[in-house]
């Protein structure tokens, strides 16, 4: 069996052995050392096992995870959330859909605190949709609201997913980061565009809060209580942008301010802390462990060849570059139905990143348009992962089915957006270009 064909076979079992549940991690690096040891021999693949973890775990920018993770962990249990969730509210509750236009806009500010789409999705569902049920707004449009919105938290840096990306890709941490600013409002833009016109066409849908009244002295008030996010999103954002700080650098600055910011607040208990920093350690592991797996993959895929026998087969075919990305668009919106994100991510890469190559595309543009499959694949039913989180949050009182119905029109929406992200690719470029 040639070294492609083993390649080729490795795939193959590895799709079904994720199919059957295998842990992610154990299930790429399983299928890796026996790809590398039936390839290279039984020497090489135990080499690989025992120099590769450590070679990619020891890359310095990867410290940038744990670092927005506990940005994130430090903000959501000090409360910021809820007052970021409040001030929406406040501001914008006369509008058609107001409550969830509110959810959308705090997910997309949540997003740029946490950088886990998971994390959003638990801290806003908590908060947002018990509103929403209250004002007797349709389950469909509660829940299908923070479900697709906290998947902003996959695009709108920092986002955890487009620094592995970037490790992987072998591109610039911070330009990728930055990417991900404009099409992460772009997607919230769609979806606040999509709720206002939903509910304007059907009232029914969302009912305005007639016999509540809000005055400005309470908008301004609310606006007061949440300028720690605001200010922490431009610092991190701003020294990346300006080049003051790497993406690692500006990580760790962000955990220090959000630390300083939640204690001067008197927001910041000892038990609070301790709680952010484990929250903080097992996603690092988790994530790291994962990560692992699909460094290993990568290293089987380039002993087999496959990555680069389908780059010639490609320009053989002189496939045009958009018959290309409705094809990988297919491919990651199966996916998309039964992996979770970084396990799609960590699959794919090793195969489409010399693709990509030959084809002379931007990674970085290329990272965006990933990150975009993974946010739709994360609601995609029937294992989308956000809508079960939404599901633990709010028990029976709203149906998992109700939830993936919900969420129809807003992948709907999400489609559009990607198809602008492939035509117009500068919406993603423009601000990493700036840095050159």
């Amino acid at each position: 069996m040639t070294p492609v064909a083993v390649g080729a076979v490795g795939l193959l079992i590895l799709l079904i052995l994720l199919a059957l549940r295998v842990p992610i991690a154990i299930a790429l690096a399983g299928v890796s050392v026996v790809g590398v040891g039936v390839i290279r021999g039984p020497h090489a693949a135990f080499a690989v096992l025992a120099e590769q973890p450590y070679n990619f775990i020891a890359h310095w920018t990867l410290s940038a995870i744990p670092m927005f993770l506990l940005m994130g962990s430090i903000a959501y249990h000090a409360g910021l959330t809820e007052s970021l969730y409040k001030a929406a509210r406040l501001w914008l509750l006369r509008l058609p859909g107001g409550l969830a236009v509110a959810s959308t806009m705090a997910c997309a500010g949540f997003a740029a605190a946490s950088g886990s789409s998971i994390a959003t999705s638990a801290a806003m569902g908590r908060i947002a949709i018990p509103e929403m049920l209250k004002y007797r707004y349709d389950p469909g449009i509660a829940t299908g609201s923070v479900a697709v919105a906290g998947t902003l938290g996959s695009l709108i840096p920092p986002s955890i997913l487009m620094v592995l990306y970037a490790i992987f890709a072998e591109v610039s941490v911070s330009r990728a980061l930055l990417a991900g600013i404009l099409p992460g409002l772009l997607s919230a833009l769609m979806f606040t565009l999509l709720i206002v016109a939903r509910c304007w066409l059907n009232p029914k849908l969302a009912p305005v809060a007639a016999d509540e009244r809000v005055s400005w002295r309470d908008r301004f008030s609310s606006l007061l209580e949440i300028w720690p996010l605001p200010v922490l999103v431009l610092a991190v954002i701003g020294t990346m942008y300006s080049g003051v700080f790497t993406a690692t650098e500006a990580a760790a600055g962000g955990a220090f301010m959000i630390t300083l910011i939640a204690a001067l607040r008197r927001q910041l208990t000892p038990h609070i802390f301790l709680q952010s920093v484990f929250d903080a350690l097992k996603g690092t592991a988790t994530i790291l462990f994962i990560a692992m797996g699909g460094f290993l993959l990568s290293r089987f895929m380039a002993f087999s060849g496959l990555p680069f026998y389908l780059s010639e087969l490609v320009e053989a075919m002189s496939v045009n570059w958009i018959v290309f990305m409705l094809g990988i668009s297919l491919i990651y919106i199966v996916l998309g139905m039964f992996l979770d994100s970084i396990g799609i991510m960590l699959l794919t890469i090793p195969i489409l990143l010399p693709v990509m190559a030959s084809m002379n595309m931007d990674l970085i543009w290329f990272g965006v348009i990933l990150i975009k499959y993974l946010e739709i694949g994360l609601v995609t039913p029937p294992v989308g992962l956000n809508c079960f989180i939404i599901k633990s949050v709010v028990g029976d009182t709203v149906p998992l089915e109700k939830i993936f119905k919900g969420v129809m029109w807003f992948i709907a929406a999400d489609l559009v957006t990607l198809a602008l992200l492939i035509a117009f690719p500068d919406i993603a470029l423009f601000i990493p270009n700036l840095l050159k």
